[in-house]
């Protein structure tokens, strides 16, 4: 007998076992997709992970339904990267799989509700409900369960079905169905009896009493001659200005023949090939240090400050590897950014250039994937968020990280929650390749690295063509609110500044790290603010809408017009959003253009790239935006940049907020002045003598850097010390308690003192659950591995518990 284990969709922690025929050995191969039996009426996708003679032991196996795939849709290197994920991120290959597959490779059943042709039964027996159902299976072969929702008008259909079963009327199926289908253009020529002169001119003859269908073969004609290509029937349409209605009608009479060729959904359509700029002095010299750094390490960070040209340096060193012929993984931190490096990269690489993120359709991103699996010329470069570090690479010769301090690199829900960085170092590891990371403003982690001679250190001092770097000064809006020089939330200081860059023609940028109008609505009188229903924060107020929003479960209400508490009508804004700064500025500035960039105006699939090209195209003048803003984007017009708060950045309860707000404060001061002129930002604060913002207005990395280190010394942080977050959730307050203290003295038998809580965080109720966080600190010299396997025997010990088996445990490896 032969065996195949399988990789189900589904938290699993171990491979399920199938059998398969003589015919099926020789034809199976790890990577294919099979569609299987699991439980006792699900079907699901799984994935081959090995053949083998094995039989199991505990369970006796089943057959396979059948095979979906011709070829392996997923590569033996990227099974061993899965299985590092699941290992590292203690997630099981369930998760790494249903994270890495376009959701259109994981096919669904349905339901199929056939008429029993073999069930003896009498007419008069069945009920009203159930007789409907009959009847309309005598019309049609087969019904699912949304016609049967549809026929009878009601949701819960099980029970009539049921019944129907029982009654041997019926008989269920399960049909499985492909998700992914490829996208066909239709395309027309002239049938072969007229593609002769003789036979042209006696259909134009026919066709004199027919003008608009004589003007169409006249223009497909004339189209045939210039292009020499095959003819779309809309672009016929569009030159021959004729209705599809006389295009069918030509293609009923066989004057026309319509045929059908599968094309990508992405395609390139510029001019390709435009020469790669010339290095300046500056960056030849990286270039050539980061080859040499290359020789004696695998991973190199290049510390260049904004604007400094990291972008062309790491095209130089693609253009290396694309003459190798190998793959090349370029990573981006947000979706924002891939729309202008696009054009970019499609200006020296062509249609080479591929781009694979979340807000692709499920079909555009099968196609990705398919180009990278096959080794396309279409995907020599992958230009992706997190999710690209998941794709099935053939010969991959390089991986830049750009921006790599992001936080948005790592993934917090769903399993895998892992770190797109990370995973992409271990990736370049699998292949043998070199890793390059780039930021302005690198994480802890990284720079501490350098430092201890696990990565090569490129450094880039100077902007491009020796801009000057932005002039940083320091607003004290507490002083500024004493004099009445405030006019809203703009210091009088930010307002002539921002009048005398308007006047001279250039764009200016506004930050302000929340969304909406304003995050608290709070009573005068009692005190009291709107809060939501599912989680323990207050609602947000959005002007735009006039609701209030929370930002953690998405419920919204109509604002209030009153207290809920006492009835009082006096109710006031407290703090502020991005609508609200957009609805000042409009009023300052009423001849100006604004706009605002947040998750609010951004959803659509084009949103990032309406805003970005309107602003390249000076259609904005004034920008409004939270930390969409700030990661690497080039915006040559810009030359002033306004933080609306700096201090609700600094005070988060978190201790990387300080490095966090340091990197943010600097990337979004790099949006200005990236061209001749010097750049201008203020920073509005009520603590201008902070460290931190003093280090930001010098731009001393190091400074940060060095009394960071010291802190995490003293307070065993990363990067010295490694941590595990260990989330309970639960719906009742007194079971995540119990659970968690339970969970906590655990923990602290094997890890004493390396374990800190359990501990409420500061939102301690999201979506109607309770929340409570632990953390494990591992000491230098503790092996990582070791731990992982301890805290995975507490935690099936803890499953075990029949009181703690409907409390959700998240692990969270890395957890910053």
């Amino acid at each position: 007998m032969h065996y195949i284990d399988v990789i189900l969709p589904i938290p699993i922690p171990k491979l399920f076992t199938y059998s398969i025929t003589e015919a099926e050995v020789g034809f199976l191969k790890p990577g294919m997709r099979v569609s299987v039996p699991f439980g006792k009426s699900k079907i699901y996708t799984a994935l081959v992970h090995s053949v083998h003679t094995n039989e199991p032991y505990a369970y006796e196996a089943k057959e396979i339904h059948q095979i979906l795939d011709d070829k392996p849709v997923i590569t033996q290197k990227q099974l061993e990267h899965w299985q590092w994920i699941s290992e590292y991120y203690m997630c099981t290959l369930g998760d790494v799989m249903r994270a890495a597959l376009p959701n259109a490779f994981i096919l669904e059943s349905e339901t199929l509700i056939t008429s029993n042709k073999d069930g003896v039964f009498e007419e008069s027996d069945l009920e009203d409900d159930e007789f409907l159902i009959f009847e309309a299976l005598q019309h049609q072969s087969s019904l699912k369960i949304l016609d049967i929702i549809s026929i009878l008008d009601k949701k819960n259909v099980l029970p009539v079905i049921k019944r129907l079963l029982d009654k041997n009327v019926i008989s269920v199926d399960e049909e499985i169905f492909e998700k992914y289908k490829p996208k066909l253009v239709r395309y027309v020529k002239l049938q072969s009896q007229f593609s002769s002169n003789q036979g042209l001119q006696d259909l134009l003859e026919e066709l004199s009493r027919a003008p608009k269908q004589r003007e169409v073969i006249m223009t497909l004609f004339s189209l045939s001659a210039q292009t020499k290509k095959p003819i779309k029937v809309s672009e016929l349409t569009e030159k021959s200005k004729a209705s599809s209605a006389i295009i069918k009608a030509l293609i009923d009479k066989d004057i026309l023949e319509e045929y059908f060729i599968q094309t990508d959904r992405i395609e390139y359509s510029g001019e390709e090939n435009n020469p790669i700029k010339k290095l300046s002095e500056a960056q030849t010299i990286a270039f050539q240090e980061i080859k040499n750094s290359f020789e004696t390490h695998n991973i190199t960070l290049l510390h260049g400050v904004t604007s400094s040209g990291k972008t062309e340096i790491y095209v130089k060193l693609i253009e290396d590897i694309l003459a190798q012929n190998k793959q090349v993984l370029y990573l981006l931190p947000e979706i924002a950014l891939t729309t202008q490096l696009v054009n970019r990269l499609q200006d020296y690489f062509g249609e080479k250039v591929a781009v694979f993120h979340s807000k692709y359709s499920s079909q555009e991103r099968v196609e990705v994937w398919n180009q990278v699996l096959n080794k396309s010329s279409k995907a020599q470069i992958i230009l992706g968020a997190r999710s690209s570090v998941l794709l099935p690479f053939q010969d991959l010769g390089l991986v830049i990280i750009d921006e790599e301090h992001e936080s948005s690199y790592k993934q917090f829900d769903p399993a895998p929650r892992y770190h797109a960085r990370d995973a992409a170092i271990v990736l370049a590891h699998l292949f043998k390749c070199k890793s390059l990371l780039g930021s302005a403003t690198p994480s802890v982690e990284s720079y501490h690295n350098t430092r201890i001679n696990k990565y090569a250190l490129v450094e880039l001092t100077t902007r491009y063509n020796n801009v000057l770097m932005p002039d940083i000064e320091l607003v004290d809006i507490k002083d500024k609110q004493k004099r009445k020089r405030m006019t809203g939330h703009f210091s009088d200081r930010l307002i002539e500044e921002m009048t005398e860059t308007l006047k001279e023609g250039h764009q200016v940028i506004l930050f302000q790290n929340r969304r909406g109008f304003s995050p608290i609505v709070e009573c005068n009188t009692c005190g009291v603010s709107p809060q939501c229903p599912n989680c323990d924060v207050s609602l947000t107020y959005h002007q735009y809408k006039n609701q209030l929003r929370c930002h953690y479960c998405g419920y919204h209400a109509v604002m209030i017009k009153a207290c809920e508490a006492c009835g009082s009508l006096d109710l006031d804004n407290k703090g502020f959003g991005t609508q609200q700064v957009e609805d000042e500025v409009k009023e300052l500035f009423p001849k100006c253009n604004v706009a605002r960039m947040d998750l609010d105006t951004t959803r659509g699939k084009y949103g990032y790239e309406k805003v970005i090209t309107a602003l390249e195209q000076q259609e904005i003048d004034i920008l409004v935006g939270t930390q969409m803003l700030t990661k690497g984007l080039d915006f040559r017009h810009v030359k002033l940049v306004g933080i609306m708060n700096a201090d609700n950045m600094l005070n988060f309860p978190d201790f990387r907020a300080h490095e966090r707000s340091f990197q943010l404060m600097v990337q979004v001061s790099g949006r200005a002045g990236r061209t001749e002129e010097r750049g201008k930002v203020l920073i509005q604060t009520y603590n201008p003598f902070h460290r931190i913002l003093q280090q930001v207005t010098t731009n001393s990395y190091l400074e940060m850097f060095e009394e960071q280190m010291d802190e995490r010394r003293n307070f065993k942080y990363p990067p010295i010390y490694r941590l595990i977050k260990i989330t309970l959730k639960h719906r009742d307050y007194n079971k995540v308690n119990m659970a968690a203290d339970w969970y906590a003295k655990s923990l602290r038998l094997v890890f004493k003192t390396d374990v800190l809580g359990p501990e409420f965080p500061p939102v301690a109720r999201i979506r109607n659950q309770f929340i409570k966080h632990i953390i494990v600190k591992i000491p230098p010299k503790q092996s990582v591995a070791k731990t992982k396997e301890t805290i995975i025997k507490i935690n099936n010990s803890f499953l075990a518990v029949k009181d703690f088996r409907a409390v959700r445990v998240i692990l969270n490896v890395d957890s910053y």
